[in-house]
């Protein structure tokens, strides 16, 4: 009987030698190298390294990229950071010096997300979380050599959002062509963590990044604080969705010199302005490029252009914004109100008038009793009657949304209005 047992055994045995293919899921918890699971990333990243799509991988501090090294992240990865604010923010800081080669595609993705977020590897859309979940995590910052203005004049500063004693958090140089890496298809959802009263870190935040870095095809959901800010720099970014930022969605500081092409607003309740333009804080100069884009307004006004801005807006459309409320303040200040576009101090307007701020091919649907005159009040005439006013829906200039299938902005239908 004995005997009989070991042959079917052995039989058992050949049959899943036989039959059992390579091909088939790797077993959870098994030695084979694909299995999945999570990984917890708790100090810095020294040497080159490369985070793949079989893990998830939970961001438990701060985590500096440090000069000379590269992380690599493969198409389909998902990066969890802790919920925690103040001293216990998480965030991923590529320093300068380092890259980050996060080169996502349309149907897989890079996400970075908080840990309370229930979605699994090969999911893109959330099973518990959208767009009005913010602050629970930090978010992306890149830090480069590309020229900055700082009011110091010296070049260099410490990004904003990070305590002043973290090495490692400076930006700024003399390259405007340095080249931190690729972010190709990368969504950035619901971070912001306060650090401070006041103080929040931005989903991508861009200090002093060189021209030679790839921006493309990247969305920022639900972020307490701005969706993507430029703190200077040279580099181009292109196919941008912003939705449900809690105070800028586009932000340009510090002269930045680059070019922003095809992107997406798309306000909420809590969102202060579709585009913030700052000019140069320092003696360095600086003039940036905007073109095809489209704001969905809520409770917020258009854009502010402040300190000198100077620069070009090329094809934009804006809708479903409130009336502005009535200007009190003269072309020179700007309106008072939500829902117009404004120029907020003497020397940004002086940019305008001498042709170093410039606009064209701008269409609106207006709200209801409102006239151009009226959101676009620190224009000249010329510029006002320049202005469209189209049916919703009717426009030809703004972004071509078709490009954003893959974002969770699409998935949820917050895409639908464009």
């Amino acid at each position: 009987m004995k005997k009989i047992l070991n042959l079917i055994a052995a039989f058992g045995v050949m049959f899943c030698l036989s039959s059992c293919s390579d091909d088939e899921d790797p077993i959870i918890g098994g030695s084979n190298e694909d299995v999945l699971g999570t990984e917890n990333v708790n100090s810095n990243i020294t040497t080159n390294t490369t985070w793949t799509n079989n893990n998830i991988y939970i961001l438990q501090s701060r985590i500096i990229v440090e000069p000379g090294a590269t992380l690599t992240i493969e198409a389909g990865t998902i990066i969890k950071g802790e919920s925690g604010d103040g001293a216990n923010a998480t965030a991923l800081i590529i320093a300068k010096g380092a890259k980050i080669m996060a080169e996502g595609t349309s149907s897989a993705p890079i996400i970075f997300t908080t840990d309370i977020d229930q979605i699994e590897i090969g999911d893109i859309d959330s099973p518990n979380l959208d767009e009005t979940n913010s602050g629970e995590w930090g978010g992306v910052i890149i830090l480069g050599n590309a020229p900055i203005s700082d009011e110091s004049n010296s070049g260099t500063e410490q990004i904003e959002g990070i305590p002043g004693d973290v090495a490692l958090a400076e930006y700024g140089g003399n390259d405007p062509d340095d080249n931190s890496g690729i972010l190709r298809y990368v969504s950035i959802r619901h971070g912001g963590t306060r650090l401070g009263d006041g103080d929040e870190i931005n989903g991508l935040t861009l200090g002093g990044v060189g021209r030679g870095t790839t921006l493309d095809h990247i969305e920022v959901v639900g972020n307490l604080d701005d969706g993507i800010e430029w703190f200077g720099g040279t580099v181009n970014a292109s196919n941008l969705v912003v939705w449900a930022a809690d105070d800028d969605a586009l932000d340009i500081d510090q002269g930045y010199s680059g070019t922003i092409n095809n992107a997406v607003v798309i306000a909420f309740s809590g969102t202060d302005h579709g585009l913030e333009i700052d000019g140069p804080e320092g003696s360095a100069a600086g003039s940036f490029t905007i073109t095809n884009v489209s704001v969905k307004g809520a409770d917020d006004e258009i854009a502010n252009l402040r300190d000198g801005a100077t620069g070009a807006i090329n094809g934009a459309y804006f809708f479903n914004f409130v009336s502005p409320a009535t200007d009190t303040n003269g072309a020179e200040e700007g309106g008072t109100g939500e829902g117009d576009f404004t120029f907020s101090d003497d020397n940004t307007f002086a940019a305008y008038t001498a042709g170093n701020l410039s606009f064209s091919n701008i269409e609106i649907t207006l709200a209801e009793n409102t006239v151009i005159a009226d959101v676009f009040s620190d224009f000249t005439e010329a510029d006002q009657n320049a202005v469209t006013n189209v049916a919703s829906g009717s426009n030809s200039q703004g972004a071509n949304v078709a490009v954003f299938g893959w974002t969770f902005a699409s998935m949820r239908g917050a895409l639908a209005d464009f």
